[in-house]
């Protein structure tokens, strides 16, 4: 070894050796560095400005000296100067309020001026009034995120100082921010990416121009922002930004004449999504410099059709989303404008949501295509090349169009499709084996809502395994499908109301264990339901229903959130339930069934409960106590039981109660107060055809929301209380403010136009009641929410009806009949102006029926009978229609309907044979009299209006008044009866 080489070797170790040292010495000065006493200062000075009601801040504390180590704080390993500060605060979701958080409240201190090598800044969900102007001032930032805060105050155009920027974030805010000049954000010279939501830019007529002035920006977001027309003399500064590649403007509002604008933003565009601005008229012809476009998304606009002839030449565009908007015509004149070079490249079609008409032509010509979405438009079939040699097609979805006839066999042959949705049509023909021959990788197959028969062999082998089978009112029937054994892997079944009658196979039940839907409700289908040892690992929704299945209720089924047994043959005990602690189960239906004895004591198991229906079994006993727990809980229908003693006071813990329907049992006692007193949300209360006994409590009055209330056929007594006029929702007209519509949590998937997977945490339920109505009793659901009904009937009530029930114009039925009431129907019961059902009968009210009644337009029911009432029915045509049984008890009642009054019956004066002659002489005189008065009168005006000038000039004038005021008043109405059509 050579000298040299020996003297290389060890400057190499020596090198070495000083590295390691230097790393030793770094080390060592890092942990024993704490921050910058300035900035630790400004830190605490910045926190007595915020109000924290989480604590967030809660390390930030005066006695310790290493601000590096406090809550969202991060320093500079080396230096200990703070670079970075997150406080953004923590994020949690709850079912019941959604994604919520604790946010710091103030103001943002000058004091963080002090942090002079501050790099990154996120301050987002928290509440500030608005952005100071000496954040501008903080000349090192290159991250501000600014999001979710709600400023409402002008945005300083000191934020053009901050050179570094490459990440602004100020979206999603609720207020609205003002812009006055934009120029700023072109000085922004290092900036990438820009997010911005709930800016009016009216002022700032030169937002265009200074977007593509800036030189480094990749990507634009813009949400529900206001823009001003584009002043064309601004842009013949440049025509077109030299770095954008994503421009996303979304909800925004703009001139109808910027739209070519917004296209040519920059040619450099690869992505490109205008969507929800409401831009109407055709798309503009602007495409023909943008060889970059990769991605176009105009959906949810108002734009029309054609396609313009730059669009179709784009050699690179690989998605085209039209989505909801007003393109109309014919599909095949559509798809003809995509033909240029476009065609060979596209591999997403989204056209859903249009009026797009005529058959489905060849698709074959888009050899790329992937992905076709032309839901919801107005197709009528498919031609004879629909489908063709679609290999590479994954995505179809075609469904509710106006589809008949048959499903072309040469879809069997798209060998790479995934999902394929032909649902809600008209389509009549027979499914065969054909059709899904060559489909090994299909996943999602929906063929419901149409009149398909699928006829299989017994024998058949599907070639694919299907995660997504949705089948509802196809004809499957009657046997069960076998098929079905082969299909192990299945999320989600519905072959609800397909025709089966047969006894389910036992197989059937080894469900897969990631199942998160099944439906077989609306059939004829048989059998138990095995207790296996199944247990879901996604809490599945199960509906059963309107079958006839029998036996025991399997303890499995309780790992489910949506359980619908109702309208089966179900017997014994629902004992089931208490064998899962903290169930997931938000729904249980176990109506119109079997069932019987005591409900279990263990329903503090059952905490997420929404919606629980067990009328219609033979339940008895009293309501259990541990139902405390059912906070949750808005609909709790137990009607047409037997249940008995009295009220149990657990259910004053339900707080959320919409609808509680007790009737048809045997409670017993004084009705509580404190259901007025508790249950403030109730919008129907039922206690119908029980025990009920005592005076009807006035913390009922305190119900505002309540538009159903039925105590009927009860041992009420005492006076209808006066305060029902408190009922504010049956003061007025239309729905409730409260709705019985919930939503009802489970696990299930959805698929978006890509075929991706989109999971859904639930759905909405439309509760329902029975209601008795014009004297039938009926199911209400859509339009329980409409229904303004007190039904009071066959009880012990007392006194005068209060006149402060007609102050509740809402009512559509009052009921008060078999009664022993007293004193006059108030006069002012034509105020109820839209009541259909009015029943009085069986009571001792006495006096005239009041003539407003006759008011009562809407009025198809009305019952007064065996009352003690007098008096003369007052004359209308709306009393009249109703026939005497409406009337029938009232001894001292007459009119029509009824015998005639005896003041109407006149006496006949018999005739005297008097003088013909007389009689021509006398109407002689009277038509000269009438003559001659007429001439007197005629020349008496026009005579004055000849002679005198200022009474013809006044006259005239009066006229034209007149005139003018008549043609006013008929544009007004006119102009009203436009706008009202309109909505």
């Amino acid at each position: 070894m050579t000298v040299s080489q020996e003297t290389g070797r060890f400057l190499q170790l020596l090198k070495a050796l000083l590295l390691q040292l230097t790393c030793l010495l770094a080390v060592t000065r890092n942990s024993s560095a704490v921050c910058n006493e300035r900035e630790r200062q400004a830190l605490l000075s910045f926190k007595k400005g915020l109000v924290d009601p989480d604590d967030f801040l809660s390390s930030w504390k005066s006695s310790d000296k290493d601000c590096c180590k406090w809550r969202g704080v991060t320093c500079n390993n080396q230096t200990a100067h703070i670079i970075k500060l997150d406080l953004r605060p923590v994020i949690t979701y709850s079912s019941d309020t959604g994604i919520s958080c604790e946010p710091l409240v103030g103001k943002i201190s000058s004091s963080l001026l002090e942090l002079q090598y501050l790099n990154h800044l996120d301050l987002s969900y928290n509440t500030f009034p608005g952005i100071p102007d000496f954040i501008g001032s903080l000349i090192q930032l290159r991250y501000l995120d600014l999001s979710y805060i709600g400023f409402n105050e002008t945005l300083p155009f000191q934020l053009g100082n901050l050179s570094r920027l490459y990440y602004f974030d100020l979206s999603s805010n609720m207020d609205l921010m003002v812009v006055d000049n934009f120029e700023w954000i072109s000085h922004l010279s290092s900036l990438l990416h820009l997010k911005m939501s709930q800016v009016d830019f009216s002022k700032a007529v030169n937002w265009l121009q200074s977007i593509k002035l800036n030189p480094s920006l990749l990507s634009l977001y813009f949400y529900a922002c206001q823009f001003p027309e584009v002043d064309s003399s601004y842009l013949s500064l440049g025509n077109f930004s030299k770095s954008l590649r994503a421009i996303h403007f979304s909800s925004c509002t703009f001139h109808p004449s910027s739209l070519p604008h917004l296209i040519n933003m920059s040619r450099k565009t690869v992505d490109l999504l205008l969507s929800d601005n409401q831009l109407k008229g055709p798309i503009p012809d602007s495409f023909q410099d943008l060889n970059s476009l990769q991605h176009v998304d105009f959906s949810r606009n108002q734009l029309e059709w054609p396609i313009p002839k730059s669009l179709g030449n784009l050699c690179g565009l690989k998605s085209l989303t039209l989505s909801k908007n007003n393109l109309a015509g014919s599909v095949h004149d559509l798809l003809q404008g995509l033909t240029g070079c476009t065609k060979n490249c596209l591999e997403i079609l989204r056209l859903n949501d249009n009026k797009l008409t005529g058959s489905l032509p060849d698709i074959a010509r888009f050899p790329a295509l992937r992905v076709l979405n032309l839901d919801d438009n107005q197709l009528e079939g498919f031609s004879p090349y629909t489908f063709g040699h679609l290999s590479q097609l994954t995505v179809l979805k075609l469904a509710r169009n106006k589809l008949t006839g048959s499903l072309p066999e040469s879809i069997g042959q798209m060998s790479s499709l995934k999902l394929l949705d032909i649902s809600s049509n008209s389509l009549d023909s027979v499914i065969s084996e054909a059709h899904l021959l060559n489909l090994s990788q299909l996943s999602q197959l929906d063929l419901s809502l149409n009149t398909l028969t699928l006829n299989f062999s017994s024998n058949w082998i599907p070639p694919f395994q299907l995660d997504y089978i949705k089948m509802r009112s196809c004809k499957l029937g009657p046997g069960f499908p076998w098929w079905l054994q082969r299909q192990t892997k299945f999320s989600h079944l519905d072959i609800s109301n397909s025709n089966i009658s047969d006894v389910i196979p036992s197989w059937f039940w080894f469900l897969p264990s990631n199942l998160r839907y099944l439906n077989l409700s609306f059939n004829s289908i048989s059998g138990k339901v095995p207790n296996l040892p199944l247990r879901f690992s996604s809490f599945p929704g199960i509906d059963l229903s309107s079958n006839l299945f029998y036996g025991s209720l399997p303890p499995f089924l309780s790992n489910t959130t949506v359980l619908n047994l109702s309208k089966n043959k179900f017997q014994g005990s629902p004992s089931f339930l208490c064998t899962v602690n903290d169930s997931v189960l938000s729904y249980l239906d176990l109506s119109n069934n079997l069932l019987s004895g005591r409900l279990p004591d263990c329903w503090m198991n059952l905490r997420n409960l929404i919606v629980l229906n067990l009328e219609n079994n033979d339940f008895s006993g009293t309501i259990p106590s541990s139902m405390v727990s059912l906070e949750r809980l808005r609909s709790f229908r137990v009607g047409n039981n037997s249940f008995s003693g009295e009220l149990s006071p657990s259910l004053r813990n339900c707080p959320k109660l919409t609808l509680l329907d007790l009737g048809e049992n045997n409670f017993s006692g004084a009705i509580p107060p404190w259901i007025g007193e508790n249950l403030i949300n109730l919008v129907v209360l039922c206690l119908r055809s029980n025990e009920f006994f005592g005076k009807i409590p006035p913390s009922l009055c305190q119900l505002e929301y309540l538009q159903v209330l039925d105590l009927s056929l009860n041992n009420v007594s005492g006076a209808i209380p006066s305060c029902l006029n408190n009922l504010t929702a049956m003061a007025r007209r239309g729905s409730s403010y409260i709705s019985t519509s919930y939503f009802v949590y489970y696990f299930d998937t959805s698929f978006d136009g890509n075929g991706d997977s989109i999971v859904k945490i639930g759905a909405g339920y439309l509760d329902h009641a029975s209601i008795v109505w014009k004297g039938v009793e009926h199911e209400y659901s859509k339009t329980l929410e409409l229904l303004k009904i007190i039904d009071l009937s066959s009880n012990k009530l007392t006194r005068e009806i209060p006149r402060e029930v007609t102050t509740l114009q809402g009512l559509i039925t009052l009921n008060l009949s078999r009664n022993t009431l007293t004193g006059s129907i108030p006069r002012e019961m034509g105020k109820l102006v839209v009541l259909e059902s009015l029943d009085l009968s069986t009571n001792h009210l006495s006096g005239e029926i009041p003539r407003s009644l006759a008011d009562l337009y809407f009025l198809s029911v009305l019952d007064l009978s065996k009352n003690n009432l007098s008096g003369k029915i007052p004359s209308s045509t709306q009393l009249q229609s109703f026939n005497a049984a409406s009337y029938v008890g009232n001894p001292k009642l007459c009119g029509a309907p009824l015998k005639d009054c005896p003041r109407d019956k006149t006496v006949e004066q018999p005739n005297s044979g008097g003088n013909e002659e007389e009689e021509w002489f006398e109407r002689l005189w009277f038509y000269f009299g009438m003559g001659a008065g007429f001439i007197a009168g005629f020349w008496a005006v026009l005579g004055t209006l000849l002679l005198s000038r200022s009474w013809r000039f006044a006259y005239f004038q009066f006229l034209n008044k007149i005139g003018e005021w008549i043609c006013l008043t008929i544009a007004l109405k006119m102009d009203k009866f436009q706008r009202r059509l309109k909505s």
